[in-house]
């Protein structure tokens, strides 16, 4: 099952206490004080893992806490420090602070970490409140109380192309068609309910992942259909390939650039960074269209990149990929360059 968004409460440990404690030794009168500190509570350390894919887990438990230091002895011995407790999250999670809205962290590669409570610090034994006067203390510091928060997580997937489409417009089709994902596949609509993520080879020894959302419909930023809800998802991607079936554009590039504008409009509505991305058109099912439509798509010459394809048959696939795979890397070549611009 899939969840993209949980709200867990979380606490750190508190310290130990610190320790009243006097030597004791036969032939040793008036000791002195050796009460120990005590130890330091555990932080509370979320860890982004690529094992996850999902918050799934989060349903089942959500409340964590981290140990507590153990208190000082005497002897001078100080106590154990509490075990720190790490909470693994998928890769592309972000963690806010669910009172204030604060973003606490946003871990997006493997085995990035950020620390989001940190433990209780331990008290001090009697030995560090010793004096010239007062040379056998009876008092110790108690230790700090751990922090506590409630925390929502929210996962946005992380993925390098986009698939945007009404629903039924092949996304479920092509991911399949060329990586391995293996996505529910159905001839009505909203068949794809959740997010999809596919790692498609390219060539010998290059690879790009493809995210497939479900379907938009015209209105979904008022909140009909589904797709909307899971448009965060291709906020991270580095390009848009937007999907259009030819079997429902019988009036030719009239009606293909209406079902565009609807889609650009939606994706508006929800967030202009996502129209500002590269963008490829791409028109699906070309091997169940008459061969006058087919020719006029293939020659179709818009705005932006195009390509007429199948599928099902395999026709244009290797061209798809092979412009997939340079746009996102012309992207991301410009991104580095104005990363040392601005450096």
């Amino acid at each position: 099952m899939f969840l993209d968004f949980v709200k867990i409460h979380i606490k750190s440990g508190d310290g130990g206490n610190g320790c009243i404690s006097f030597r004791r030794e036969k032939y040793v009168p008036r000791g002195g004080p050796n009460g120990g500190d005590g130890g330091k509570g555990g932080d509370v350390i979320f860890v982004a893992s690529s094992d996850l894919s999902t918050l799934i887990d989060f349903r089942y438990k959500q409340h964590y806490k981290a140990k507590k230091g153990a208190h000082g002895q005497g002897g001078d011995k100080t106590g154990k420090n509490g075990d720190d407790l790490y909470i693994k999250v998928p890769c592309g999670s972000i963690i806010r602070d669910s009172e204030t809205g604060e973003i606490l962290a946003e871990l997006l590669n493997d085995g990035e970490k950020a620390v989001i409570l940190k433990g209780g610090s331990g008290g001090k034994g009697n030995t560090h409140f010793k004096t010239s006067t007062n040379r056998a203390p009876r008092i110790a510091q108690s230790g700090k109380k751990g922090e506590e928060k409630t925390v929502e997580i929210e996962l946005k997937l992380i993925a390098d192309c986009g698939l945007v489409g009404f629903p039924n417009a092949g996304k479920s089709t092509l991911i399949s068609a060329i990586s391995a994902a293996k996505p529910k596949i159905a001839d009505y609509p909203f068949t794809t309910l959740v997010p999809n993520l596919g790692i498609v080879k390219y060539k010998e020894y290059e690879s790009f992942v493809v995210a497939d959302i479900p379907g938009i419909i015209q209105g979904a930023s008022d909140g009909k259909g589904l797709g909307i809800q899971f448009l965060k998802h291709i906020e991270r991607t580095s390009i848009l390939l937007f999907m259009i079936d030819a079997t429902q554009i019988p009036d030719g590039s009239k009606e293909l650039i209406t079902q565009y504008k609807i889609l650009l409009k939606e994706l508006k509505n929800y967030s202009e960074k996502l129209i500002k991305k590269p963008r490829i058109l791409c028109f699906t099912k070309i091997d169940a269209i008459d061969s006058e439509l087919k020719e006029r798509l293939v020659k179709y010459k818009g705005k932006i990149d195009s390509l007429a394809i199948s599928s099902v048959t395999g026709e244009n696939l290797e061209k798809l990929k092979t412009m997939i795979y340079k746009k996102i890397k012309e992207y991301k070549e410009q991104n580095e360059t104005n990363n040392i611009n601005i450096e």
